[in-house]
């Protein structure tokens, strides 16, 4: 008999991972969202609208969460706690605070209740094509479990560790990502100021060494003005490097670079960039902004 699904976060990657988890024939529970266009989608193609997370977590064997961070992971674990029984799993494919997953596994443990770190990387592009990374912490009898429910979604999956360490590699991979994008951007507002147009740096920069694909959804915007080229906020990225800054923290390790980084959005922040739509390629306009650009 097949596990049935709950899925609470029908965002810009989570309607299209609950839609895979759908149409692999999974039965499938949903929470209500702002965005009513993705649940009523997923509802006309057959899954079920729960009313509450308490009746969510009823009707469901494995949950999935796929929600902006850490406040909202823990309030709706608290919301389903009433309701949560022995040998679910909670999957938590959010960005979150490792401090703060450590924190609910141990309390979702005394209930018998596994929770599981499995936070994302790519695009909602790769999420409708069924080819996201995941990073997986888990024990390995509950990522067994699991596994054929990443699959719905997912063309690689890591374990990278026990309980939390899927958090903490998101971090890690999250700073390397928003570490380019704060170099990208300063480095073509200078490239602008000493007259090499973004075209020609492009062109210098594409095909060599220094590309890599998210060097290339970047300048989708940069260079080709795409404003959707790469849709993941500001305000997400400023948030991913606090908590990495937390972590960091927390194991007295110095973050000089993870820092400054953290800074360029801080400072997009304070400019205005909070906004739904104001991505990461978008930080380019800030800190040309800031340059007189």
């Amino acid at each position: 008999m097949a596990e049935r699904i709950g899925f609470v976060g029908l965002g810009l990657m989570g309607h299209p991972m609950a839609h895979g988890i759908l149409t692999k024939g999974y039965p499938l529970t949903v929470l209500g969202h702002r965005r009513r266009e993705a649940l009523d989608d997923l509802v006309g193609k057959g899954a079920t609208e729960a009313p509450s997370p308490a009746t969510l977590a009823e009707a469901s064997d494995v949950i999935l969460l796929c929600l902006t961070g850490s406040p909202q992971v823990a309030e709706i674990v608290a919301a389903m706690k009433p309701s949560l029984r022995r040998d679910q799993v909670i999957v938590d494919c959010s960005t979150s605070d490792p401090v703060v997953t450590d924190r609910l596994g141990g309390e979702l443990a005394q209930v018998g209740v596994a929770l599981v770190d499995a936070p994302l990387s790519r695009t909602p592009k790769d999420a409708w094509e069924r080819n996201l990374d995941v990073m997986v912490g888990a024990q390995t009898e509950v990522l067994e479990r699991v596994t054929p429910i990443l699959e719905c979604f997912a063309g690689k999956i890591v374990h990278v560790g026990g309980p939390g360490d899927g958090h903490k590699m998101k971090l890690l991979n999250n700073f390397l990502s928003l570490g380019y994008a704060a170099l990208y951007s300063e480095a073509l507002a200078l490239s602008r100021k000493v007259g090499i147009p973004v075209e020609n740096f492009d062109a210098v920069i594409r095909g060599g060494r220094m590309d890599c694909g998210f060097y290339q959804t970047f300048m989708g915007y940069a260079l080709e003005g795409n404003r959707e080229a790469h849709r993941f906020t500001i305000s997400n990225a400023y948030k991913d490097l606090r908590y990495l800054e937390s972590m960091a923290n927390a194991a007295v390790v110095g973050t000089h670079m993870a820092s400054a980084a953290k800074n360029a959005f801080a400072s997009a922040m304070a400019q205005g960039g909070d906004g739904p739509e104001d991505y990461v390629p978008h930080l380019s306009d800030f800190v040309a902004r800031a340059n007189g650009l």
